[in-house]
Formats: structure tokens, C-alpha cells, sequence
């Protein structure tokens, strides 16, 4: 077909669409679907089903604009698109324009979207993360934002975020548990330097944390400092002094426990323990790093116990 011709199909669909024949248009581009498919004209075919869905979607034909989006996800698929930065953005508004009272709708082309996405990422595009997670904090969506902030590389946004929901839906007592969790995940899939962007935002825009820290008023914020430090230097002494001084605030949540066990196998070096110990669960989680240590130099060791006197002198609790 000539590129006069699509446009003549293009156009015949659209006024389908405008004049309300929408069974007749929803079928036409699922048998243009086919057609095309066979022929390998992706390009045309991607522009084609976009356009198509963003015209069902526009007017208020939300199941058909999901079906149509869902087809232009398989055509990304079986054509190797790879660019996310342009079709990241397109799946976004598609899912969008979805809303939200049609959500199965909305969350299988999510599914299908991120496992598009997913090309060396194994959770799927940080800007499609990105792109998600900023349409449900606009519906205040909290839960749902977080989570895909989670897997993006938006810190800044993520921190921002975090302030809203803890404000809107937290106790006053849960300041430093909304940003310590959020840290300590992001650090388990071993984005720290998103993990450091979300840290510094909170602290310093949230109104109830009193300064722009370090030493902060709360303990657990001081420990996620300190840890983000740590980090860097890659030093499994400081690692241990800091989870057994900040032992208290760690153990305010069971699954603090579990993510720095995770966090020391990745930043540290740190095996996973073989076997279950009767020595409480926080003793068997010291005890999982704490084996490493006779390996670390003198210089290290008096660094740690440095380490340990500066935690003291800035514990405020």
C-alpha cells in the first residue's frame, strides 16, 4: 500500500471513530493489524495503533483504546523496538488516558508495558517507572506511586513523594519510617544513588524534621545516614558498628532486618548465612557479617571504632 493509501485508511478510521461507528472502526484496526503484521510494516503499524488508541480513548471507547494499546505493545514486541525514550512516554499516556475506573483494563497493559520495557532491566524502564508512578501521585495514588518510584532513577521525585504520603496518610511518629524504608529498598535493588537523592530531598523539605541533618533528632534517620555512607567506603567494620549501636531503631520494623541482610551481600561482601541459628533473629543477622571481619585490616578496625564514637556523640535520642 502507498503512503497515499495508509493516509486514506488513517483517515476513513478516524472518521469512524468521530462519527461514533465505533465496533466498526475497533474491528477495521484489528484486521489492519493483521494485515500489517504480516507485512512487517511496523513503523506504520505502531503509528497507526497509537493513533487509534488515543482516539478511542479521547472519545470515552476506554476498553477498545486498551485493546488497541495492547496491540500496539505486541508490535513493539515482535518488531525488537528498543527505544524507550519514545515509546515509554506514548505507553504512559495511553495508560492514562485509561483512568482509573477501568483498572484491569489499565493494569494488564501496565503488565504488558513493563515487560516490554524490560530490556536489561529487570523490573522494566526506570522512566516508564518514572512516568507511572507521577500519573497515580497525580490521582493520589500514593501506594501505587511509591512503588513505581521505587524503580525508577527519580530520587528527587521519589523524596517529594514520600513527604506528600507520610503528611496525607502517616502518623507524626512515622517520619523516619516512610524515607528508611524507601532507602533500604532502594538500596536493595542497588540503586544507591537514587536511594541518596530520595534521602537528601525528604530531610530537607519535609517541615517536621527539624534540620538539615547529620546528627538529626531521629536515630533511624542518623542510621540511614550513616549507612548511605558507609556504603561508599565499602567498609564492613562500619557496616557492623552501625547496625549493632542503631540495633533499637532497626528492630522498630522486622523488615529492616531482612533488607540490610541483603544490602551487606551486595555492598559488602557479605555471604548469606547457611543456616538458621538459635540466637534470635537479630543475633543471626550480626553474626552473618561479623564472621568477615578478621579480614579487614588494624586501619580498618580502628576506623570503625571511630565510626562508633561519632554514632555515640550524635545520638540524640
Amino acid at each position: 500500500m502507498t503512503a497515499r493509501g495508509i493516509s486514506r485508511v488513517f483517515e476513513k478510521l478516524e472518521n469512524s471513530i468521530k462519527e461514533g461507528r465505533y465496533y466498526e472502526a475497533h474491528q477495521m484496526y484489528r484486521t489492519l493489524y493483521f494485515r500489517y503484521l504480516s507485512q512487517k510494516k511496523y513503523n506504520d503499524l505502531k503509528e497507526m495503533l497509537f493513533k487509534g488508541s488515543m482516539l478511542f480513548l479521547d472519545a470515552d471507547q476506554k476498553t477498545s483504546g486498551a485493546d488497541i494499546g495492547l496491540l500496539l505493545i505486541e508490535v513493539l514486541v515482535k518488531s525488537e523496538e528498543k527505544n524507550c525514550d519514545e515509546w515509554c512516554p506514548k505507553l504512559s499516556l495511553i495508560f492514562s488516558k485509561i483512568g482509573a475506573n477501568f483498572p484491569a483494563e489499565r493494569e494488564t497493559l501496565l503488565a504488558h508495558s513493563i515487560k516490554w520495557s524490560a530490556q536489561g532491566f529487570s523490573h522494566g524502564s526506570p522512566l516508564l517507572h518514572e512516568n507511572i508512578a507521577r500519573i497515580y501521585w497525580d490521582e493520589r495514588n500514593y501506594a501505587q506511586a511509591r512503588h513505581h518510584f521505587i524503580h525508577s532513577k527519580d530520587g528527587r521525585g521519589c523524596g517529594k513523594l514520600l513527604i506528600e504520603f507520610q503528611r496525607s496518610k502517616g502518623y507524626k511518629c512515622e517520619v523516619d519510617l516512610f524515607i528508611a524504608q524507601a532507602v533500604l529498598q532502594l538500596l536493595c535493588l542497588r540503586n544507591k544513588v537514587t536511594a541518596s537523592q530520595t534521602f537528601t530531598t525528604y530531610t530537607e523539605q519535609h517541615p517536621r524534621i527539624k534540620r538539615n541533618g547529620p546528627p538529626y533528632l531521629l536515630p533511624l534517620l542518623n542510621f540511614i545516614w550513616f549507612l548511605l555512607q558507609a556504603i561508599e567506603s565499602q567498609k564492613l567494620h562500619t557496616f557492623a558498628v552501625l547496625c549493632e549501636q542503631y540495633e533499637n531503631s532497626i528492630k522498630r520494623d522486622p523488615c529492616y532486618i531482612q533488607y540490610l541482610d541483603k544490602i551487606g551481600q551486595i555492598f559488602f561482601g557479605v555471604k548469606p548465612p547457611e543456616e538458621k541459628k538459635s540466637g534470635g533473629l537479630f543475633g543471626n543477622f550480626l553474626e552473618s557479617f561479623l564472621g568477615g571481619l578478621d579480614e579487614e585490616s588494624d586501619e580498618d578496625v580502628a576506623q570503625a571504632s571511630t565510626s562508633s564514637r561519632l554514632i555515640e556523640n550524635t545520638e540524640m535520642d
